[in-house]
């Protein structure tokens, strides 16, 4: 099959944090997955580096945007790198392939009649001097009465408009903005609200919030959107008489998908055109994003795919809820959060990678805490993976002179890895990574449980050929485990293949140690964390941070 797999952009306008990643990793779950399958997998993504906060934190650092929007961007790459995300297509929305690609698609909308103009009136700030873009501008949501910014409110989920809201208020300055007529271009949403039902009410594989918020959208009618803005950073309109505007972020953003596979595509000699066939049976489309990002991807991205014709929608969508912060939302203006440069400087990848997946925010809110860091790194890496791995090896390394002792498959065995294989590719092809994590690890208890059983450290002396069958099989557990566990924990499985005879995996099925292989020198893959690390932590976070 070929595979396309979008993880949101996140916004280049300061570090990536744990609720970043707590709605991202699934993706490079899924792209590891599918590549060992053998698909042909398309694992796209970029930094957003336009709009309005990044020029406000420009202004204030006395700098150009794109010196913010190129340093977070390098910053975001690292991150991904270190974190052992497999990025096929990591891009940036200032590149100029992205500008000529969105440019080219906007002018195919004008040309197919979904581009109107429509003189409105823009909140614009005089103290500022500027229009306001619609999450710039604050107040009350009509629906909820909560805090809400003018394009969305973060409580209720209701997308807005700023003349909606009530107590206007600039989000630069605090200064209650004035309204200017200026004409723009729109895009007529409400034209394809009855595709957009029809593709919503066939859609399978979709998480629950997605399902919900978008009913919820449709339901409340769509309004048709603008499509362009009176700002200076940003990818210039190809259209005549609206040269002084820019393409709206919202539109050129999940555009990227497009522009970062059709690169791809070229770079690599694969088809644009087959990977967004809408009527293949042979590709598939997954969106990884968090809960606020829902609408652009079920609503936004399918009009815009929708009114330019022949491409595919999305078929699955994988929308995180959210991630909480030692019983707190997180908040970066307060730094209430946790970095991710940080937690790369000071813990192993792996054990990030596991925590996230392990215990993220799937199907209702996740919180992380750093006792719960440090006591899922001792009992499940440290305690279980870790500890299966080290007794073992090391245990025929002191017996059998680092070489597999002589076995045959065992009849027990070999039933428990093939549904193991099974019962975790379902369960990540459905997005249901906490689960097909569970489903793996279930054969690292039942090694475990089968080591203390067979009680090899006896036998080795009592019934030397029991042991060897033990260990045999032991091996054949570990092997496997080191390609089952290939999508959660890469950097261990890579230790784990090249202590078993730099073992190379044939794909996403069981693989066959064999018998008088030699083994490489055993070594630890994780270190106990002691209990005092997650007072230290917590200590430093409420240290580091500043109300607002």
């Amino acid at each position: 099959m070929k595979i396309l797999i979008g993880g949101a952009w996140p916004y280049a306008n300061g570090s990536l944090h744990i609720g970043h990643l707590s709605s991202l990793i699934g993706g490079d779950v899924l792209a590891r997955y599918h590549r060992l399958r053998g698909d042909t997998v398309c694992y796209v993504s970029g930094s957003d580096c336009h709009g309005t906060p990044i020029t406000i934190k420009a202004r204030r650092e006395g700098v150009h945007p794109s010196s913010i929007a190129e340093h977070y961007h390098r910053e975001f790459e690292d991150s991904f790198r270190r974190l052992g995300f497999t990025y096929d297509s990591y891009g940036c929305t200032t590149s100029s392939y992205h500008k000529a690609f969105v440019r080219e698609f906007f002018t195919a909308l004008r040309r197919k009649g979904f581009l109107y103009e429509k003189e409105v009136e823009q909140a614009f700030c005089a103290k500022c001097g500027q229009f306001l873009p619609d999450r710039f501008v604050i107040g009350n949501c009509p629906v909820c009465g909560k805090n809400a910014k003018g394009d969305q409110c973060d409580h209720c989920g209701s997308l807005l408009d700023p003349v909606q809201l009530s107590d206007r208020r600039c989000g630069i300055c605090s200064t209650e903005p004035e309204f200017r007529k200026s004409t723009h271009l729109f895009i007529p949403l409400s034209r394809l609200e009855k595709e957009i039902r029809d593709y919503l009410d066939k859609a399978e594989h979709w998480r629950a919030n997605a399902v919900g918020l978008t009913g919820r959208y449709l339901d409340e009618g769509l309004h048709d959107r603008a499509a362009t803005r009176d700002i200076d950073w940003g990818i210039d309109v190809p259209i005549p008489g609206f040269e002084d505007k820019k393409i709206y972020v919202w539109l050129e953003a999940v555009l990227g998908y497009l522009s970062g596979c059709r690169q791809w595509c070229e770079k690599t000699g694969n088809s644009f055109e087959t990977f967004w066939n809408p009527d293949s049976d042979d590709v598939r489309h997954y969106y990884v994003h968090g809960k606020d990002n829902i609408p652009f991807h079920t609503v936004i991205l399918p009009a815009l795919l929708l009114a330019h014709g022949g491409l595919r929608l999305p078929d699955r969508i994988v929308s995180a809820e959210y991630e909480t912060l030692e019983g707190r939302k997180i908040s970066t203006s307060e730094n209430w959060a946790v970095w991710i440069p940080y937690l790369l400087e000071r813990y192993q990848p792996d054990s990030i990678r596991y925590f996230f997946i392990a215990n993220g925010p799937e199907k209702k809110d996740s919180d992380f805490s750093w006792l719960e860091f440090v006591n899922t790194h001792n009992a499940d890496l440290a305690g279980q993976f870790g500890n299966l791995v080290n007794r073992t090896l090391v245990f025929i390394q002191k017996s059998y002179g680092a070489r597999v002792p002589e076995g045959c498959p065992d009849a027990q065995i070999g039933p428990v890895i093939e549904e193991a294989f099974r019962r975790c590719g379902e369960f990540i092809e459905e997005g249901a990574f906490r689960d097909a994590l569970q489903s793996a690890f279930s054969l690292v208890r039942f090694a475990n449980k089968y080591f203390d059983d067979r009680k090899p450290w006896i036998t080795v002396r009592e019934a030397p050929e029991d042991c060897a069958q033990t260990l045999f099989s032991l091996v054949q557990i570990i092997g496997n485990l080191s390609v089952l566990l290939e999508p959660f924990i890469p950097f261990s499985c890579e230790k784990t293949r090249k202590m078993l005879g730099d073992l190379e995996p044939s794909g996403w099925k069981p693989v066959f140690v064999e018998a008088g292989r030699r083994l490489n020198e055993p070594e630890i893959l994780f270190k106990r964390l002691d209990k005092k690390v997650a007072e230290e932590e917590l200590q430093r976070l409420r240290e580091r941070t500043t109300p607002t």
